[in-house]
């Protein structure tokens, strides 16, 4: 009886304890901490914006061309300063293009509203207020209402870009062979949200 009980007492002694091993999240990808400005109006929860930008109750616009500075990388967002605010723009919807790729979409260094100073009264007007018309440019576009997600656009140089107003609300705009805005097409209450009266 002894030498069971010291024989399971060496035993207890010699069991090295298992610590248990939590898998560590890779670190984020390097990328530059670019300071330039957001390249299209996009609609912000508080401090989170999505690459779909939904019209949503509840977002409010942060405007083309306000001064934006990227201050780190995580797995499908990177973190930016917009104004004084902080603020992250994440990748929901783009995930066949990097994170790198994707933030220099939104941040570029050219200040938008320069670009505008130039484009005809009404463009500039549409573009300020998140709508797109007929004559557009597709950087115009992109300024107006932001980036089609490249999941369901892989080309920028396609005829149609998809959008979504929201989850249920799908409209298209239509390029013609010159990359002028040739329709918009969607429901009704889609349209009145995104198309700009024409002069």
């Amino acid at each position: 009886m002894l030498k069971r009980l010291a024989a399971a007492a060496l035993l207890a002694a010699t069991v090295v304890p298992v610590s248990v091993v939590h898998a560590q999240r890779p670190s984020p990808p390097p990328g530059p901490l670019t300071s330039g400005f957001l390249c299209c109006n996009m609609r912000t929860y508080g401090d989170s914006i999505s690459d779909i930008n939904y019209d949503e109750q509840g977002t409010s616009i942060v405007a083309v061309g306000t001064p934006a500075r990227i201050t780190g990388y995580d797995f499908r967002f990177f973190n930016l300063d917009l104004a004084g605010k902080p603020q992250r723009i994440k990748n929901d919807y783009s995930r066949n293009i990097t994170l790198i790729d994707f933030a220099k979409r939104y941040v570029v260094t050219e200040d938008p509203k320069q670009k505008m100073a130039a484009f005809p009264p009404a463009v500039s007007t549409a573009i300020r207020a998140g709508k797109v018309m007929p004559g557009m440019t597709r950087e115009q576009v992109l300024m107006a209402i932001g980036y089609p997600v490249a999941g369901e656009n892989p080309s920028l140089e396609a005829t149609t870009w998809r959008y979504w107003r929201d989850s249920w609300s799908e409209y298209q705009v239509n390029f013609d062979d010159k990359g002028l805005v040739k329709t918009v097409v969607g429901d009704p209450v889609a349209l009145s949200r995104v198309l700009a009266a024409t002069p």
